[in-house]
């Protein structure tokens, strides 16, 4: 989907109305808990809860759809309408849909409509996530968290997943002790971690595109960085 107009000709009266919206946002409680990271996050309930009186009294009216997009992807459109002069806005987000059944698509199009409506508003949550945070990963058994399955259990999902010419396939540096494994983090996108002696090859490992988690005491970067 391309050539997608993202605003009305004039916001004027919208943007007022959103200065009024904006002073009276307050940050979205992370009310739900991801038990397969240990981490709490904001629900969609909680972000909509944060705006939508300020939205109402406002009179800004607040839909989300999604659309048509590439094949794999979910896109979903946020837009906010200023009632009396129909001035409007809006942001289209794309999301790689984690598995291509009813789940899948149900799962990341809450997630599309938290972060696109948030995105869209200004909301923030109590601790604002960043890139770090995002990278929980998880696998087909229902989740893994590094907090408890560091050491030697790690090391065993490194070597099923990328073997020893993984490296060369994924274009990572040949470093001696480290361990390279494919993971899906909690946004959808593919993470490599890498594991083992890494902190005589932390140089190495940044300069590659590397981050390093202190929480989760490992090094990782977006697939597509790679």
């Amino acid at each position: 989907m391309t050539n997608i107009d993202l605003c009305s000709p004039n916001i004027t009266e919208l943007a007022g109305a959103m200065l009024k919206v904006q002073q009276a946002l307050k940050p979205a409680h992370k009310d739900g808990q991801n038990n397969f990271t240990n981490s709490k996050y904001a629900s969609l309930l909680s972000v909509m809860d944060s705006c939508r009186e300020a939205l109402l009294a406002n009179g800004i009216w607040m839909t989300q759809l999604p659309v048509n997009v590439d094949s794999g992807n979910l896109g979903l459109i946020s837009k906010i309408v200023h009632a009396e002069s129909g001035q409007w806005q809006a942001s289209l987000l794309v999301m790689p849909l984690p598995k291509s059944d009813p789940q899948g698509y149900g799962s990341a199009m809450t997630y599309a409509r938290r972060y696109g409506l948030s995105a869209l508003i200004g909301i923030v949550t109590e601790h604002d996530d960043d890139a770090e945070g995002s990278c929980r990963p998880q696998n087909e058994n229902g989740g893994y968290n590094p907090d408890r399955h560091l050491g030697s259990r790690v090391t065993e999902l490194c070597q099923k997943q990328l073997p020893d010419d993984g490296a060369t396939s994924f274009n990572l540096p040949r470093l001696e002790g480290i361990q390279y494994s494919k993971e899906t983090a909690r946004d959808g996108n593919l993470c490599i971690l890498a594991t083992g002696n890494t902190h005589s090859q932390k140089d190495l490992l940044r300069k590659a595109g590397f981050r390093w988690d202190g929480n989760r005491k490992l090094w990782w970067k977006y697939e597509h960085a790679a």
